[in-house]
């Protein structure tokens, strides 16, 4: 592939701020331990969703990946998973119960790494679940695998109890790029796991990837996109990847000299999107890329892809409840995260019976531009005229201000706007968060801190 081009790079250096993922507006930083009990009630007894997306959180890993920031404890002591288990069902048995008119149509283990739990753990949480929430007769049930620790067996047993769709962590198949993260796989394993999802029904397999990785080259990305696409997975995931060592000891290990520069980062997302798009998959989002006959791929022509903590998603009225250590539930006009320290999730749900910590109770200034937002990240497009008949508001004047910040976007090509719609640009869609930044109230000040991942 070509070098980057002069103004793609000057592009990259003028907007490669700090920003956030939007999987939620406000975003987690805006939570408060002022949002209670009450109001979690209070946005359950008011949200008009009968149907319920879960989501679980399994913090256990067995071994530590370099790069990752996600909340996890790294362990070989299976009895943890126990205990763990054993408190999770007590918050379900807790929260089911104030969803009795709800329907679970969607549900989703993630981590950490969901199997660290063994069969037999699976299958229980699985069946309880089932038991004290009313499932859908048809239910979309996900799960996150870690394929150094699965086997082809281990597959054929997700599939028997329900789980019919896959994620595989993958990042790279360079094994200088896998010991720099201390993630050592098989690419010949990965190749027969994925065989065998697909060959007992698995509906919709994912593969996670990672750009900018230590030792990552052209080469190397090479390497990876042609395994990729020998597995012939039904989405990929491309990530960047945020090298925040001040805020994840682990990252320290990866030294900053083995680290791809700015241009060759942006090389490489480049490779891997004109790989994808050229072998016929869909861009989805900002870092999402599907069959066109996947159902994500279909919504997002309809204008009808969601956003949530999960990512993209079809189930744009759902209410979504977050189960386990550090999980974030967003029911009704609410947002609402679970303890993300295991001691304070245990002492929580023991004295409570369940494990709110903190939250926020969206204004109705939040949720329009929490809808600005979803629709630009999802949809690369906003229909002024659709939010100004919802909202009864005039667009261009409620967000003079707003829209004033999107002026150097417009200039350098990144979006079209005018008095009927804004429309992201095929080079503005690798700099969407800068233009929804546009539209977010809270983020100044949460700039000036830093806490935020860059951009590309």
């Amino acid at each position: 592939m070509s070098a980057v081009s002069p103004i793609q790079q000057s592009l990259v250096s003028k907007y490669n701020l700090q920003g956030p993922r939007y999987t939620s507006y406000p975003t987690a930083l805006e939570f408060t331990d002022a949002f209670d009990r009450n109001d979690f009630l209070g946005a359950i007894e008011h949200s008009d969703s009968k149907d319920l997306s879960l989501y679980i959180h399994i913090p256990f890993c067995h071994k530590l990946c370099y790069y990752c920031g996600c909340n996890k404890i790294v362990t070989r002591q299976k009895q943890k998973a126990q205990l763990y288990l054993s408190f999770l069902k007590r918050e379900i048995t807790t929260q089911a119960k104030l969803f009795p008119r709800h329907s679970v149509c969607q549900v989703h283990l993630g981590g950490g790494t969901p199997t660290f739990l063994n069969d037999e753990q699976l299958t229980e949480l699985t069946a309880y679940l089932k038991e004290q929430f009313q499932f859908a007769q048809e239910v979309e049930m996900g799960i996150e695998i870690d394929p150094r620790e699965m086997t082809t067996e281990r597959i054929e047993h997700l599939r028997r109890i329900g789980f019919n769709r896959l994620s595989i962590g993958v990042q790279d198949v360079n094994e200088t790029v896998q010991e720099a993260i201390n993630r050592q796989q098989s690419t010949e394993h990965l190749k027969a796991l994925v065989s065998k999802a697909k060959e007992v029904g698995f509906s919709s397999i994912n593969l996670d990837l990672i750009y900018g990785l230590p030792h990552q080259s052209t080469q190397t990305m090479e390497q990876t996109i042609a395994a990729v696409f020998e597995m012939d997975p039904d989405r990929i995931s491309l990530f960047s990847y945020a090298h925040l060592p001040q805020r994840f000891a682990a990252q320290r290990k990866i030294k900053d000299q083995w680290l791809p520069s700015a241009s060759e980062k942006m090389q490489l997302m480049e490779q891997a999107i004109t790989a994808f798009v050229g072998a016929g998959y869909q861009a989805i989002g900002m870092d999402h890329f599907a069959k066109p006959d996947d159902e994500l791929a279909i919504a997002q022509r309809a204008g009808r892809l969601h956003r949530n903590f999960q990512g993209y998603t079809t189930y744009d009225s759902c209410d979504l409840l977050g189960l386990g250590v550090s999980s974030i539930s967003a029911v009704g006009n609410s947002l609402a995260q679970n303890h993300k320290q295991l001691t304070d999730y245990y002492q929580s749900i023991e004295a409570n019976e369940h494990a709110l910590a903190r939250g926020v109770s969206l204004s109705t200034e939040d949720v329009l531009r929490s809808d600005i937002i979803r629709q630009l990240m999802c949809n690369f497009r906003l229909d002024k005229k659709r939010i100004e008949s919802q909202y009864r508001i005039d667009f261009d004047a409620y967000f003079e201000d707003d829209l004033q910040s999107l002026t150097p976007l417009k200039t350098d090509g990144l979006l079209i706007e005018d008095g009927e719609q804004i429309q992201v640009s095929d080079a503005g869609r690798l700099f969407v968060r800068n233009i929804c930044m546009s539209f977010d109230q809270y983020i100044k000040p949460q700039l000036a801190k830093s806490r935020y991942s860059s951009i590309v």
